[in-house]
């Protein structure tokens, strides 16, 4: 019999199903180093939402410094916080995949060997790891990842953001009247009154859909309850 179809025939035999000592330590430390991973990119979503709360925070102290004051630092700081949106997002979609080997890890590792179950190397959540780590890919798609991040932070920082700006142009620099003088203030340079407020209003209004929707995505894909899934 040829050498090759000697190791051929052999090999399922060498191929143990249990996971012994080398390979539970060496599941232990991927699982440290997945940890790690997870949590310097949490620091940086982290970072992201604080310059999203600091500049709306500087934007109402100057808005507010004064009856005077322009209400415009208010729509520019909308503007940005949408630009840290997808800044968050593009990070958050990384995160996601740390977060997910180990969650993968902890149910269906840690979570058997607490139970004192047998460990075998060969089942369904090993592959399905292995091909994770063969063929590394995003698990959320960017929009879905836009709508977590908007769901879970800046839908109250836009919406703090609208509140502000149209208290600001309805107390100052005197209460408004009639809804035809908070159209007056509402006028920006050569835009219209009518068309800022309806502009605030599809702002608002678009991103509440688009939370709704994302919601219903992962709704669709993962179901109720918790998310210990791959993504």
């Amino acid at each position: 019999m040829p050498v090759q179809q000697q190791m051929d025939a052999i090999k399922p035999q060498l191929k143990p199903s249990a996971l012994d000592g080398p390979r539970i330590g060496a599941i232990a430390h991927l699982y440290r180093g997945e940890i790690y991973r997870s949590t310097i990119w949490r620091t940086r979503l982290d970072n992201t939402t604080n310059w999203a709360v600091v500049t709306l925070g500087i934007a109402l102290s100057v808005t507010f410094s004064s009856a005077e004051a322009s209400p415009l630092p208010l729509l520019l700081t909308g503007v940005l916080c949408i630009v840290f949106l997808m800044f968050e997002a593009r990070r958050y979609r990384y995160f996601n995949v740390w977060r997910a080997r180990a969650r993968w890890l902890e149910r269906n590792f840690y979570a058997p060997m607490l139970r004192g179950e047998d460990l075998k190397s060969d089942t369904e959540w090993a592959r399905v790891l292995a091909h994770d780590y063969c063929e590394p890919q995003h698990h959320i798609s960017f929009a879905r990842a836009v709508g977590r991040r908007l769901r879970r932070n800046y839908i109250w920082i836009l919406g703090i953001q609208t509140v502000a700006y149209y208290g600001k142009i309805s107390i100052h620099p005197v209460p408004v009247s009639s809804l035809s003088e908070l159209v007056q203030r509402a006028i920006l340079g050569p835009i219209p009154g009518e068309l800022m407020l309806l502009a605030g209003v599809l702002f608002s209004g678009g991103w509440i859909a688009f939370a709704v929707l994302t919601w219903f995505l992962d709704r669709a894909k993962h179901g109720p309850g918790p998310r210990v899934t791959m993504g």
